[in-house]
């Protein structure tokens, strides 16, 4: 039983060694694998591939020397794997049909800052394309999506993350050529505040079916519950109920943003009689069209992520560090001094948007003793209203909408909602 953990760079163009440990047993070079994806669900044939290790190499610092076989405690480098891997895997031997995949890594950051990317010279698009599905596989926290508008997008834990991503990008991934990169910009999530203030109401295209549904915010802890797999999904709701719910909360009614913490309850359905008139195609605009009414009148807020900030610094620089948190939206919630030295450990919440130049900043604020650490930690609601003219989350909507090349103005909720 060996873990995949990472895929690292070989030096031939394009290929890569899969990097991981074994737990059991011992692999060797030409040993015939099972591989087992992270989407592989045992007894079903989806990710599950069964190759021979090419070799069984072992890292000694830079150098790497080829083995016969590696046995269980140890790392390994294997050649030849790397088409059937994408970021991380399970490997067994190929007989042991009942062996069940390890569970995948949790990161303690999540890709939250993201940039867009473009070749200067048109011509090396095809490098661009290539070098960002090395760079996905290279680095396990790494997304890489492209967006309907056609940008390519590269997230990434923080400000330098990406800044190393994109140098590994254009160096070693595209031959050096050049690429243009937008400012970094931060995922926001949208969410109500409260349960809606009446039961919308919209009609199918062909105005035989109606969908009537509220919103109202999810408990406490749910929605965390959802992002770590502990929830399932209820199979006796309609698949096109939940192909309109999945296209909405995809893309929310304020800035097309991903929805979070939200509840949408069916609190009735008219359908026509005749079932060629309440298809997918019927239904499945009308539950968006519903969502995205109900969601608009249950005060619709956004959430932004929030990064834990740890500095150490001596205690002269305490007064600069609280400044800078001040000016950035962060504020301290733990400080302590460390037993034996003059030095204290502060903890702080720092909103992922007002982190760009964060460390620059407080260094030049305490003549270079702060040192801060920043991982995401959550996501905190906006108080000021979206739907409220010169608000700062009206002046992020209008941001975030204009980026995305969506019309300035929100569409009102007189388009979602129709009347009886």
């Amino acid at each position: 039983m060996l873990y995949v953990s990472k895929m690292i760079p070989a030096s031939d163009k394009g290929r890569f060694f899969a990097f991981g440990r074994v737990f059991s047993g011992r692999v060797s070079t030409g040993l015939k694998v099972r591989i087992m994806g992270p989407n592989y669900v045992p007894g079903e044939k989806k990710d599950l591939y069964v190759k021979s290790v090419q070799r069984t190499v072992i890292w000694m610092g830079k150098k790497q020397e080829t083995v016969e076989d590696v046995p269980c405690g140890n790392t390994v480098a294997l050649v030849g794997l790397d088409q059937f891997i994408t970021k991380n895997a399970t490997l067994t031997n190929e007989k042991e049909v009942d062996a069940h995949p390890i569970r995948a890594m949790k990161f303690s950051v999540s890709p939250v800052v993201r940039v867009a990317v473009q070749c200067k010279v048109a011509s090396d698009l095809p490098k661009l394309v290539e070098g960002l599905k090395r760079l996905a596989k290279s680095d396990p926290m790494v997304v890489c999506t492209i967006e309907e508008s056609g940008e390519h997008i590269v997230a990434g834990a923080g400000e330098l993350h990406l800044e190393i991503c994109l140098k590994d990008l254009q160096e070693d991934f595209m031959g050096g050529a050049e690429i243009i990169k937008s400012d970094p910009v931060v995922s926001f999530r949208e969410t109500v505040l409260e349960r809606s203030s009446r039961t919308v109401m919209s009609k199918s295209p062909n105005k035989h079916n109606r969908l009537y549904m509220e919103a109202r915010p999810l408990e406490e802890g749910l929605a965390e519950s959802i992002d770590e797999g502990r929830v399932q999904y209820l199979n006796e709701i309609k698949d096109s109920v939940v192909a309109g719910f999945q296209w909405a909360s995809k893309e929310g009614p304020l800035a097309e943003e991903n929805m979070r913490g939200v509840c949408f309850e069916v609190c009735d359905v008219v359908l026509h009689a005749d079932a060629i008139h309440r298809g997918g195609g019927q239904v499945i605009p009308t539950a968006r069209r519903v969502i995205y009414a109900s969601h608009l009148t249950a005060k619709p807020r956004l959430l932004e992520p929030v990064y834990l900030v740890e500095i150490q610094a001596p205690e002269q620089a305490l007064g600069g560090i609280y400044s800078v948190l001040n000016q950035k939206r962060g504020h301290v919630f733990e400080e302590m001094q460390r037993p034996g030295t003059p030095l204290y450990n502060i903890k702080a919440y720092l909103p992922v948007i007002e982190s760009f130049g964060f460390s620059s900043t407080l260094r030049a604020a305490t003549s270079g003793q702060a040192f801060p650490q920043c991982v995401f930690d959550h996501w905190d609601m906006m108080s000021s209203d979206p739907l409220e003219s010169g608000s700062q989350a009206a002046t992020l909507v209008a941001d975030i909408r204009k980026r995305k090349g969506l019309k300035e103005q929100m569409t009102p909720l007189s388009e979602f909602e129709d009347k009886l």
